[in-house]
């Protein structure tokens, strides 16, 4: 009956990141390894068995440094992109002399896409940073 679709129309997310989390065994070389590269002072938690750092976020995605039972390190699983500011080049000169180890330089993706690069922080955790620059 009728011309109309009865499909309903898909509903898609604004973001399909709420939240990330980057572990740590030692919690204050983490925290201080990302202070020292995005030039930030971390807010920190302690609640019994587990430490938090947040990462200041007004609006968007906000994450946390966090130390505790299950919080463990690692180079393998999902990749994260955090975000490499105007120009990722900026953060991405501090994370050697930070702890950190760069394993992609800044690499072209396209005009449109910008730039990414992939580092181990100085708790061993594969991470990368994307820009427009």
């Amino acid at each position: 009956m009728g011309g109309g679709s009865l499909k309903k129309a898909k509903k898609t997310l604004k973001s399909y990141v709420s939240w990330f989390e980057i572990p740590a065994v030692n919690f204050q070389q983490a925290v201080d390894f990302y202070n020292n590269i995005y030039d930030i002072e971390m807010e920190t938690n302690f609640d019994g068995q587990y430490a938090m750092a947040y990462f200041p976020a007004g609006k968007g995605v906000g994450g946390a440094i966090v130390a505790g039972p299950g919080s463990t390190p690692s180079d393998t699983g999902p990749l994260l992109y955090l975000n490499g500011g105007d120009n990722l080049e900026k953060i991405l000169s501090k994370i050697e002399t930070a702890g950190g180890r760069i394993i992609m330089p800044k690499t072209h993706i396209s005009e449109e896409a910008g730039y990414f690069a992939i580092f181990i922080d100085s708790e061993g955790n594969k991470l990368a940073l994307h820009s427009k620059k």
